[in-house]
């Protein structure tokens, strides 16, 4: 059972990920599957739907125009990063469980009024990067919603002789639903399909990311409590301290092993994220580019919330990945600030594993070899702004 503690840090990542089968603590059972695999198919022909209008558009350029191309490209990318997290939190489900299942088992061990501060403190802080990554994704949802609305007057063709009615449609479809002469009950629900598919993409896209941020950063506060815990017990050598040392030397290996498994099921998809992010930032800058030459006011805000998007996502995993590597580290330096040196030599000999084992703090590594933190992140900002800044000349030229 649920108390107020676990529902206020849980019940938001449990909303998006547990109608998509990604929710850690589910049944794993045939319905689950059935879930899981029906959205996986959703986002799957979201992407076969949105590349294939970009060769066709390419191809004929009756069909579309740059805008239509490239948010069919950004469509496209952003649904690869969804299916890749969908199908990478699948593969390390049993990672995700542990820590889920270790973080219900602090919750419902709290036994003093300061821990369950920090530890809301931290929920807390899992909230904010909820509300701010899934707002920014969702504000993108709905301007692809929107902008076919907005123009539906410029793009609605009416046949007089049939009333039958093609328009714009949410994804970019003008090479092939766009291309049929339908009515307009079966454009609507053709419109309908579309949004169904990127609010189920978008479940998959932020949802997976705020369920892994959240228990990341739930991670980084049993750091902190440990930290605490170090530096009450070595304040006074008391007969029971080695049993206490043996006790929080156990946590912290614990706390490090959750830490890890975390790690090993975002390296890939960090990989990927950076990689089709730095593209996405790219492609949308472009688009922000043309759309400023001709002020394209609708284009311009669309592009602008996109570009934000991309950016507040990678920003979100650099400072939870430098929080848990400081967190990480800082277990060493609370060790050190305390009264070891008034306790006994054999003693301190003992506290040396501690300080060495966090000589070597856990960080998010994409690929494992990309450390992510915030330098990686001005580095990417760096990069695709500097392409963006020779597209821009290309234009002006």
């Amino acid at each position: 059972m649920w108390n107020d503690d676990i529902a206020y840090a849980m019940v938001f990542s449990k909303f998006f990920t547990l109608p998509i089968g990604d929710w850690p603590l589910q049944k794993f059972n045939t319905f689950t599957l059935v879930r899981y695999i029906i959205s996986f198919c959703i986002i799957c022909t979201n992407i076969i739907n949105s590349f294939i209008n970009v060769y066709y558009m390419q191809a004929n350029i009756n069909c579309g125009n740059t805008y239509k191309i490239i948010d069919a490209m950004m469509i496209g990318f952003t649904c690869v990063l969804a299916l890749i997290k969908h199908l990478m939190f699948r593969v390390y489900a049993e990672n995700l469980t542990h820590n889920y299942s270790s973080a219900i088992n602090d919750y419902c061990a709290i036994d003093t009024e300061e821990k369950r501060t920090i530890m809301r403190q931290h929920a807390f802080l899992g909230r904010m990067v909820f509300y701010f990554v899934t707002a920014m994704a969702f504000t993108c949802a709905v301007c692809l919603i929107m902008t076919p609305i907005i123009e539906y007057s410029n793009s609605v063709q009416v046949n007089a002789s049939t009333n039958k009615h093609t328009s714009r449609y949410p994804v970019p479809s003008d090479c092939t639903w766009g291309k049929l002469d339908v009515s307009m009950r079966t454009y609507l629900l053709l419109f309908v399909l579309q949004f169904i598919q990127i609010g189920i993409s978008s479940c998959a896209y932020v949802g997976n990311d705020s369920l892994f941020l959240a228990i990341t950063l739930h991670v980084c506060g049993q750091m902190e409590l440990l930290k605490i815990e170090f530096r009450k017990n070595f304040a006074m050598e008391t007969k029971n301290i080695m049993e206490d040392f043996s006790k929080l030397m156990t946590r912290h290996c614990c706390l490090l092993r959750l830490a890890q498994q975390l790690t090993d099921a975002i390296s890939v998809v960090l990989l990927m994220q950076f990689f089709v992010s730095s593209i996405l930032i790219c492609i949308m800058g472009f688009q922000l580019i043309l759309a400023l030459k001709v002020i394209d006011v609708v284009m311009i805000i669309k592009a602008t919330i996109m570009l934000l998007t991309f950016l507040s996502q990678l920003f979100a995993y650099s400072v939870v990945g430098e929080y848990l590597k400081s967190q990480t580290e800082k277990v060493a330096y609370s060790i050190y600030c305390s009264n070891w040196h008034c306790l006994s030599a054999k003693f301190m000999r003992n506290i040396l594993f501690i300080i060495a084992r966090s000589q070597q703090p856990v960080t998010f590594l994409a690929g494992n070899y990309l450390v992510v933190n915030l330098p990686t992140y001005m580095s990417v900002l760096q990069t695709s702004f500097s392409y963006l800044s020779v597209l821009r000349m290309m234009v002006d030229n």
